[in-house]
């Protein structure tokens, strides 16, 4: 197996950073085993405007055969040739792409205490690997690199170059070039395509593949328009696995959408007709207070009231809840929970998670986590709030959440805001039949949200109350709809 990564440079940015970059140094070989065989680093050239690093894994493919046999993977029998004679030790695989883990881990992780700043800025960048197997053909390749900013390169390698008529072989010779990609990026890249062309895993195949499939993935993956065949394959088609990851790939690309949308779709009315839709004014400077403030007062007022100190905001997104709740002291435990780190990140750039006192920080954690799975870090705390969230899940998929939230976590109170349908009217640029956000699988009206509410609380022990978050209209009810369900006392009492 053979993979070179090429860049350019100039006197003032000399190529030869790329050494740096991959933390290998270009004036020597390196060698390094593997789970599967050799691993060997070299540089062709090596020079200020030129620098080519090279990967060359050997893989030895009688001990491949053996350790599956070993683990109750051999599959085949015993004396199939095809276990040992086979492409494995000269088409890129799913072999390479974990050498290139191995390999290059720090690379991979865009980490370069030498040259940081050449780390987190696009290089030019030429990736050739010269026999890439690709079920799926160049047209494949294609679909899977170009929506990443590639430039592809792709063709398909003749079974036989002597007998043209017998058509092309599965494996193709591919160049990939861009000038506005990071080496961490191209290489994260690589790990997870590689596998997929190869439509194989030839390593067992465990749960922890989701968490490196969606570290790898950060970025680029939940946006991919291949990401039902990319999850599928790289996963070995374990459905329980593929279907894991879908599920977080959602919930990371929902969260990505900026706050800020949602705000304008729910104040799509302009402020100066505030009075003609009834929204609330703030009396001391007459301006419309927006509805997601009204949402996150309401919110807090519920839980004030409810008596909450250890409160959990699930889906907490960029952490404006969670902020709000730190200002108050009567909530001495407050965990923001989302699936996305990206917008974890974001939440503790708000919150100054790095300056924070030791005492205030003690209040606080942000935790990355999926709603559709139980997790026992979220048992035992007084209430938890689902704001603007059950509507950015398929239906199919709301019995999964209730049951982690109302069975599984259990808090004394839940709160669960989301949008009112009908008052969808009173939004002069939402045009008709059109949901707030794009990406809403679905607005309730009241009735449907009452009607799903009461089997809930039925079903875990609750009793449930509903109020209005907004100006409620008289004909269309409120923009906001909030729920809030507490444990009644046989409940509690039955728990205790």
């Amino acid at each position: 197996m053979f993979l070179t990564i090429t860049t350019t440079g100039v006197p003032e940015r000399p190529a030869t950073d790329l050494g740096f970059l991959l933390h290998k140094h270009p004036d020597r070989a390196q060698t390094f085993s593997t789970s599967h065989g050799t691993a060997h680093v070299l540089y062709p050239e090596a020079d200020v405007e030129r620098c080519t690093a090279a990967l060359l894994l050997e893989v030895d493919a009688v001990a491949l055969v053996r350790r599956s046999k070993s683990k109750g993977r051999g599959g085949a029998p015993d004396a199939a040739l095809a276990q040992y004679v086979n492409d494995r030790p000269y088409a890129a695989s799913s072999l390479l792409a974990v050498a290139l883990s191995a390999v290059f881990s720090s690379a991979l992780r865009g980490v370069c205490r030498a040259r940081p700043e050449r780390a987190a800025e696009p290089l030019p960048l030429r990736v050739e690997v010269p026999a890439l197997p690709a079920r799926g053909g160049p047209d494949l390749v294609r679909a899977l690199f170009e929506p990443l900013g590639w430039t592809v390169t792709a063709r398909a390698v003749a079974l036989d170059e002597g007998f043209p008529e017998w058509g092309d072989s599965r494996y193709v010779r591919l160049v990939l070039e861009s000038d506005t990609l990071t080496l961490s990026a191209a290489l994260r890249h690589l790990y997870v395509l590689l596998p997929v062309l190869d439509d194989a895993k030839h390593y067992w195949v465990a749960p922890d593949e989701v968490d490196k499939l969606l570290r790898a993935g950060e970025g680029w993956l939940h946006q991919h328009p291949e990401q039902q065949l990319i999850t599928s394959r790289y996963l070995a088609r374990r459905w329980s696995l593929t279907r894991e990851a879908r599920e977080r790939l959602e919930l990371l690309r929902l969260a990505e959408t900026d706050d800020s949308e949602v705000e304008e779709i729910d104040n799509a009315v302009p402020e100066e007709t505030g009075d003609e839709t009834g929204e609330e004014t703030d009396a001391s400077d007459g301006k419309a207070v927006p509805l997601a403030v009204q949402r996150r007062d309401a919110i807090l007022a519920a839980l004030r009231e409810a008596g909450a100190t250890r409160v959990l905001d699930l889906g907490c997104g960029q952490g404006q809840l969670v902020q709000a709740l730190l200002k108050d002291v009567r909530f001495t435990d407050v965990v923001g929970v989302d699936v996305s780190m990206r917008a974890l990140t974001i939440a503790a750039r708000r919150l100054k998670l790095d300056r924070m006192g030791e005492r205030q920080a003690s209040r606080v954690q942000l935790l990355q986590g999926s709603l559709s799975y139980t997790d026992r870090r979220l048992k035992g705390y007084d209430a938890a709030v689902l704001s603007e969230v059950i509507e950015h899940l398929d239906l199919p998929r709301l019995p999964a959440l209730e049951y982690a939230v109302f069975g599984a976590a259990h808090p004394r109170t839940v709160l669960v805001t989301t949008p009112n349908v009908e008052y969808n009217v009173r939004w002069e640029s939402l045009p008709a039949g059109h949901v707030r956000h794009g990406d809403h699988r679905f607005e309730w009206t009241r009735a449907q949200f009452r009607a799903w509410a009461a089997t809930v609380a039925d079903r875990h022990g609750y009793a449930v109350d509903f109020r209005p978050v907004g100006p409620d209209d008289p004909e269309v009810g409120p923009p906001t709809q909030l729920a809030v369900f507490t444990l009644t006392e046989r409940t509690e009492a039955k728990a205790a």
